[in-house]
């Protein structure tokens, strides 16, 4: 790795980091050491550490602002790309927005809810960034990427890049192409939103704010969403009905304010996290025989 490290810091692709703790790129605060950590500068510094990562044969991944990312507690080999600062620019024409993927979503929802562009008032309290939310279709309150999307500018895992449009995206419920059949990361979106009444905007966001915050654990340390909804069904209800509001496993603890949700509690690690997943996952088998699928990515090495 001191080569593939040298040439990255020659190239000035941004941030090279040697042995970073992930917990401090987690929202969840838990995570083993990458053995090297880029947040690159822009999207031509991502293209040239691909460059570097292929060169060599190292394994690479690519993370955003951690939001719904479980990282095992033995951490991720090889190299590890941070879409943050440096993919962080927005351009706004007429109704059009063109958005880097390290753009927080929250931070986009609020900006252009000023100026009286509707269509991602959904998004207020997702506090993840465009390209992590691309990448799963990330929604709430009825709404998801999928209805704003126009096209998306995609590295793939050859190093390539490409624009995918909205259906060649393939999204479905907290899915696209990008996690199975064509794995990829959003580098880029362009969205198309809607001139409405700003006011009206606004209070939208407000509200959906307030509701997030008075029924999910914003305060504590969490990856959001553990489950996907087993459709009818919702999975914070289901784990509410069977008594696991509350249940812990080492520091990871089923919050108290809504069962899809898993908190860490105080020194958690992955495995307690996985432990508990396991718990509630057997549990609901048993009780409603239901299985309860992970929302929430869980990545690193496992052995």
């Amino acid at each position: 790795m001191d080569k593939v490290i040298q040439e990255l810091k020659e190239l000035q692709v941004g941030k090279v980091l040697e042995k970073e703790p992930l917990a401090n790129h987690t929202t969840i605060k838990i995570g083993g050491p990458a053995d090297v950590l880029v947040v690159p500068k822009d999207i031509q510094a991502v293209r040239d550490t691909m460059k570097v990562v292929k060169k060599h044969g190292v394994k690479w991944t690519a993370i955003g602002r951690g939001s719904n990312l479980l990282v095992l507690d033995k951490g991720i080999r090889g190299v590890v790309i941070k879409l943050g600062a440096g993919l962080d620019h927005m351009e706004i024409d007429g109704e059009q927005v063109t958005v880097g993927g390290g753009y927080s979503v929250v931070r986009l929802s609020t900006g252009i809810s000023k100026k009286g562009l509707s269509g991602l008032e959904f998004a207020s309290g997702i506090p993840g960034s465009v390209g992590g939310a691309v990448y799963m279709n990330a929604g709430a309150h009825g709404s998801d990427i999928s209805r704003v999307l126009v096209k998306a500018l995609i590295l793939f895992e050859d190093g390539t890049t490409e624009w995918l449009t909205n259906e060649e995206m393939e999204f479905s419920y907290r899915t696209s192409v990008l996690q199975n059949k064509r794995p990829g990361i959003c580098l880029e979106a362009v969205l198309k939103l809607e001139q409405k009444e700003r006011d009206a905007i606004v209070a939208q966001m407000q509200k959906n704010k307030d509701y997030r915050k008075e029924t999910q654990p914003v305060s504590n340390p969490c990856a959001g969403s553990i489950f996907r909804n087993p459709l009818p069904e919702h999975a914070g209800r289901l784990v509410e009905q069977a008594g696991l509001k509350g249940h812990q496993i080492g520091g990871a603890k089923v919050s108290e304010m809504h069962g899809n949700f898993i908190v860490n509690a105080g020194g958690a690690t992955a495995k307690d996290v996985l432990d508990l997943i396991a718990y509630i996952q057997k549990t609901i088998k048993e009780k409603y025989d239901i299985d309860m699928h992970t929302e929430v990515e869980i990545i690193g090495e496992k052995r």
